[in-house]
């Protein structure tokens, strides 16, 4: 009988060490991910809307977790009070000119508090310091954004077809025109007579070169470009040799 008690005796004893031993393990565990068991200080901030932010969740800094949100109090009808615990070790790196900004891990995931990196000549923040903010963009902001764009272009696009209808059909003045068989032959005019003015004035450069008078003036023309060419190709010479 003593034989059968000191065994169950044993195996209770065995059964709430290792409760004990998981009871232990599952608070370290916890303690570690809410910063309990490191040195840390706090930082202020405030916010118009926290978007789905929530006690406990993640402080980030350049992408990597570096505390917890400690407390979340509404200060008035426009202002959000989010305190963060953070670990004393990236104090160093947070500047007074840093800021604080809600978002999302993932597309849909859970809200995280993002601190940027300040400017390098920035002294660092004290334990309480207040940084600035950015509002957080929400997702129903964005879709009402593309839905109204999508809407602008939906009328955009009718309208398009419509006028185009009603160039094909020859309504208004720019169907008329484009339909209008003799406004396409007037143009077809005035580019002749332009080919023919253009033909005219190479013509007339041309017996303007043969002319006595002006003949000096289009020599001393054509000496200017043959020097620059050569100075060109002589600067293209140099550059060429120094490359070698």
């Amino acid at each position: 009988m003593n034989t059968t008690n000191n065994a169950y005796k044993i195996k209770l004893g065995i059964f709430v060490s290792i409760g004990i031993l998981i009871l232990f393990v599952i608070i370290f565990f916890i303690g570690s991910n809410q910063n309990l068991f490191s040195s840390k200080f706090k930082i202020n901030t405030h916010f118009r809307n926290v978007s789905g932010l929530q006690i406990g969740s993640q402080v980030r800094f350049s992408g990597i977790s570096v505390g917890t949100v400690e407390s979340i109090v509404i200060i008035n009808d426009s202002t959000v009070s989010v305190v963060a615990v953070m670990n004393k070790e990236v104090k160093q790196f947070i500047k007074k000119d840093s800021k604080a900004s809600i978002a999302s891990e993932g597309v849909i995931g859970n809200k995280i508090l993002m601190i940027s990196q300040g400017s390098s000549n920035s002294p660092q923040v004290t334990d309480g310091a207040f940084i600035k903010s950015f509002e957080p963009v929400e997702f129903e902001d964005i879709l009402s954004s593309i839905k109204v764009s999508a809407e602008n272009a939906e009328v955009i696009t009718d309208e398009l077809a419509i006028m185009l209808i009603g160039i094909n059909e020859g309504e208004g003045t720019l169907g008329k025109l484009l339909n209008d068989e003799g406004v396409a032959k007037d143009l077809e005019k005035t580019m002749e007579n332009l080919r023919q003015g253009s033909k005219g004035l190479e013509e007339n450069m041309e017996a303007a070169k043969n002319n006595f008078l002006l003949r000096g003036y289009f020599k001393k023309k054509e000496r200017e470009k043959e020097k620059a060419r050569e100075q060109a190709e002589k600067e293209a010479a140099e550059k060429e040799a120094e490359k070698k």
